[in-house]
Parts: structure tokens; sequence; C-alpha cells
């Protein structure tokens, strides 16, 4: 894999241009490595527009976006991810993929082995691995400064549910929003999920169980040290945009995302009250940490940095989240040797 050498500003494809795919054109185009960023969508109309707005060049085709590029973004729609990682290899291009791969364990691995077979890289979009308060986080789990880590707790709360188009194609609760808590476990405590216990909610909105989905969910996770961890997901949080990892030791106990724009009032008489501007959702609350992984992955692609979160660090968080669904229909612990595509620990 040819690197762009120093100094030389790179040719950047972005694929996607939907919400997340926008943000991330802004960020690209600003950014002072880049000197050209080129933009592909199925919705040639919504690409076009993005590339008014931020200076790149739309093109007709993934294809042509790709030709001449020095590395390639990927923000499409789930079911594509796969094929443009493969396609993102074959061309000999690094990749920046939003999570997830694929939504099945058979489709990761494939694409994950077009990847190897290339001698590619391939960058994961966990942005919680870059936002200030979990890499502090992960920092004193490390240093000793809670001692012995015996309970961790993560929450991640949506203020509104999705659109209902978007649901059958989310690959479900677990897949598409706790796998984020999934891998933030892991990062922060440097331990591995042995086992899950799941359970999942339909109480909320008709369109969840119209398509075989649930709205809240809540997860016991057993990790390798015997550390418990409960991690729990509603898409119905009307106070805000709520997403925390609190880490509790022998010593001490601290928390990520606890700050005057928490959507969290307390019920104690001198207890802080309901925030007056809280968190409406995950771009706003993730900016800069989503401008810092486009930046590892800048420096990435230039040989300056190693992989912060590679593919095999997906291949992780979607087992845990697989046996979530297994644990869920069947009512039982679910260890996660029974989930195929298991591998050594990352990070």
């Amino acid at each position: 894999m040819s690197r762009p050498g120093h100094g030389v500003a790179m040719r950047i494809a972005l694929i996607g241009t939907g919400r997340i795919g926008a943000f991330h054109a802004g960020v690209l185009a600003r950014h002072p490595e880049v000197g050209q960023l080129v933009v592909a969508d199925a919705d040639a109309a919504r690409a076009a527009e993005v590339a008014a707005l931020t200076g790149a060049t739309a093109t007709a085709t993934v294809a042509e976006a790709l030709a001449g590029a020095d590395a390639v973004v990927i923000a499409s729609a789930t079911a594509a991810h796969a094929g443009l990682i493969a396609a993102a290899a074959r061309a000999g291009l690094p990749a920046f993929c939003e999570k997830p791969v694929a939504l099945d364990v058979p489709g990761t691995l494939e694409a994950l082995g077009a990847v190897e077979a290339a001698g590619t890289e391939l960058q994961l979009g966990f942005m919680r691995r870059f936002d200030a308060g979990y890499r502090n986080a992960r920092e004193l789990v490390r240093s000793g400064r809670l001692g012995r880590l015996h309970t961790v707790r993560a929450v991640t709360s949506d203020p509104a549910p999705p659109p209902a188009a978007y649901l059958p194609l989310s690959g479900g609760l677990y897949r598409d929003c706790l796998v984020h808590d999934f891998d933030i476990v892991r990062w922060v405590t440097g331990r591995e999920v042995t086992e899950v216990y799941a359970m999942g909610s339909d109480a909320g909105p008709a369109m969840f169980r119209a398509a075989g989905d649930i709205d809240t969910a809540a997860v016991v996770l057993t990790l390798d040290d015997g550390t418990l961890a409960t991690a729990t997901a509603a898409r119905c949080n009307g106070a805000g945009y709520d997403v925390r990892l609190e880490l509790a030791g022998e010593y001490d106990q601290f928390a990520v995302g606890l700050d005057d724009r928490t959507p969290l009032t307390s019920a104690e008489p001198h207890g802080p009250g309901r925030p007056d501007k809280p968190w409406t959702g995950f771009l706003e609350r993730f900016a800069p940490a989503y401008e810092a992984e486009l930046d590892a992955f800048v420096r990435l692609v230039r040989g300056e940095a190693a992989n912060p979160c590679d593919g095999r660090d997906a291949l992780h968080a979607l087992r845990i989240a697989e046996a979530c669904e297994v644990s869920r229909r069947e009512r039982r612990v679910v260890p996660l040797a029974e989930i195929p595509g298991a591998a050594g620990r990352e990070g």
C-alpha cells in the first residue's frame, strides 16, 4: 500500500453523504492535509448538495470517486459497507468506515479477509475512543487509581426513535446502538467479555414491534477478570441524549458523560436540576471526537500513526451484540465462545 509523501495534499474519496457523511465531508474539507475531497452517493442530488456546501467534487459513481484517491471514507448505508470495504482493498486504498463492517459475523469476516489479503488498512468509526472523557477513563483504569475495578455501568439513551424505515436496516438495538458500549467497555477496561445475559422490551412505539426490534435493552456482561458490567439502551429518552460510563473500583469511582448538559435531574431537594441545554444528539455530543478520529485516519494514511481501531475491534463488538441477540431470544446466559469469529484481544 503506497502512502502519500509528507507535505503532499491528499485526495480523499467520501462514499455516502447522509447525515454522518455530510458531517464528515465538512471535517475533511477543513482538514489541512486534504487537498481534494471527492464525494459520491446513490442519491446524486444529495451528493451534489454536500459538494456545493463543502467545496468538494461530486462524482456519478464509486469507481470515479476511488480513481486517483489516496484513501476512502465510507459513510454509506450499512448494507453497502462490506462491499465498499472490499472495493477499497482491491484498489489498494486505506479505508475508514462507520460501524459496522457488516450486520453479521460471516459478512464481517469476509470483508476483513479482503483487507488482509490486500495488505491495506481499515479503521472503524467507534468515535467514543476519541472522546476526552473516555480517554481519561481509560488512563484512570490503567493507572490503578480506582484499585480493583469491580463494576462498570454503560448508558446510551436517544432522545427520540429513528425513522421507522431505518429500523429493519439497522440490525437491531444491540448491533446498532449498544455495539458502541460494548466496544468502549473493552477499550476502557482492557478486558474481554466472556458471557452475556440480555433482555429487551418492545413496549414503546408500534414500529419497533413491526420491525422485530426492541426500543429498550439491558445487558449484563461478565469480563474475563470477573468485573461485572451493565449496559442499557433506550430509544425514547425525552429528557435528551444521554451517554455515560460509570467505573467503580475499590478506591474510587468516576463517570464519563456527567456534565452540565447531561439530561439527568436529581430528585434530591438540593440536587442539580434539569440542564438548561441538554445534549440533543450524537453529532452534537461527539463532534470533537468525530473530528479527532478522522484526523487519526489521515495520520494513519500518511504512515505517521498506528491504526487506533481496526476491523478486529469491530468484530469483537459485533460478536458481543450477536451473543445478546441469542440471549434475548433464548432467555439464557450466552458464553462468547458460542459465537463464531473469536480472535485474540485487540487494543
